[in-house]
């Protein structure tokens, strides 16, 4: 079968969109009412199901036979971001910068943090979920974490148990850059 017919064909595309679902064939079934090997016969364009049956097994996906013939699949996960695509999430003297604007799902996030001079994180210690990891880019950083403090310069990294109390500070003259990431994410 050729590229543009395996895109209609609806085996192909239940597959495609039943694994863009995080979903097993078996909680697919289990989900219409209807048996394992029927998901995977469809799936593997071994039947073509009834209009009746299509509709069942879609609903329980919360998709429309008329979305699901439509053509318009989700578009491809963005793997590159530019320097102007990066979504700020905190601004001002502290500039939070972070990779993708939806991280529903997402296990990591990562941010190009800057600190204006005497910026600190917060008047209060900071404590969640996680870990957190970071590498120094330009500047001194003044970390604190669990009431030990640190000063570390371009090319130093962190990393540590995000639930231990921990402080950003810029302990320089010029800004502080910093690149981190912290899982799960918490902004």
């Amino acid at each position: 079968m050729n590229k543009a017919a395996d895109d209609f064909a609806i085996g192909p595309r239940l597959r495609r969109l039943r694994t863009r679902l995080g979903l097993s064939q078996r909680e697919v079934a289990r989900r219409a009412g209807v048996s394992n090997a029927t998901i995977s016969m469809i799936e593997a364009d071994r039947v073509s199901p009834s209009v009746s049956a299509l509709r069942q097994v879609l609903t329980a996906l919360d998709v429309g036979v008329a979305d699901f013939f439509a053509g318009a699949e989700e578009p491809a996960e963005q793997v590159v971001y530019r320097a102007d695509e990066l979504t700020e999430i905190a601004g001002g003297a502290v500039s939070y910068r972070q990779v993708g604007a939806n991280l529903k799902g997402r296990a990591l996030q990562v941010i190009h943090e800057r600190y204006k001079p005497g910026a600190q994180s917060g008047a209060k210690m900071l404590s969640h979920q996680g870990e957190e990891a970071g590498i120094v880019i330009k500047g001194l950083l003044g970390l604190e974490v669990d009431g030990r403090r640190y000063e570390l310069g371009p090319g130093d990294a962190y990393v540590f148990d995000s639930r231990r109390p921990h402080a950003f500070r810029n302990l320089g003259g010029d800004d502080l850059v910093i690149v981190s990431a912290c899982t799960p994410p918490t902004f």
